[in-house]
């Protein structure tokens, strides 16, 4: 059986200084870089993962996801605007070896990366059972968003999911301590 990594949208808006930033953004982007970096020389990482993938928040009009009196909950500053420097990945990251990228959002309000596709429309369930993964390790910004929206969705389409708690950011002490709660109760391992 093989295993994934998802880094889950390591973003400039959603590390310090992005319009959406979450404390401790760029200390997770510079960790998970290290990890990509000895990952691509297949240097001894811990887990062997096969492959390594993204998602990436891809905003080009999404509704009332955005607004100008964002409550935080359902509705959000513009962030990751396609073609923005807030899109890209934050560049802790570099180089980028990731097997492939997958995109949401562009429309409408999305937080798992099992709503994104690739430029050719491949979706993530799907890709990653076209290479035999059956286990995944999820990591990025927000544990207590988009990360768990992510490992939700990948141990409903019947993964073995653990989410690598150093290697992720939350925004908020309480929302990632019920985050970390529910995805413990749906089966997740966290790490």
């Amino acid at each position: 059986m093989s295993r994934a990594l998802i880094v889950v949208d390591v973003q400039n808006d959603f590390c310090e200084g992005g319009s959406l930033a979450v404390a401790g953004g760029a200390r997770v982007a510079s960790d998970i870089g290290d990890l990509l970096r000895r990952w691509s020389t297949r240097a001894d990482v811990g887990p062997a993962y096969d492959v390594v993938v993204a998602t990436k928040d891809h905003h080009v009009d999404p509704g009332d996801h955005w607004s100008l009196k964002p409550d935080f909950v359902d509705s959000w500053p513009v962030h990751c605007k396609v073609g923005t420097e807030g899109a890209g990945f934050h560049p802790n990251l570099d180089p980028q070896p990731f097997d492939e990228v997958f995109f949401k959002g562009e429309h409408e309000a999305a937080y798992s990366g099992f709503e994104g596709r690739t430029t050719s429309g491949d979706d993530l369930a799907g890709w990653l059972r076209a290479r035999g993964v059956g286990e995944v390790d999820v990591c990025g910004i927000a544990t207590d968003h988009c990360v768990r929206a992510t490992a939700l969705d990948s141990a409903r389409e019947g993964f073995d999911t653990r989410v690598l708690t150093a290697l992720c950011a939350g925004v908020a002490e309480a929302t990632t301590a019920a985050a970390l709660a529910e995805m413990t109760a749906a089966g997740i391992e966290i790490a």
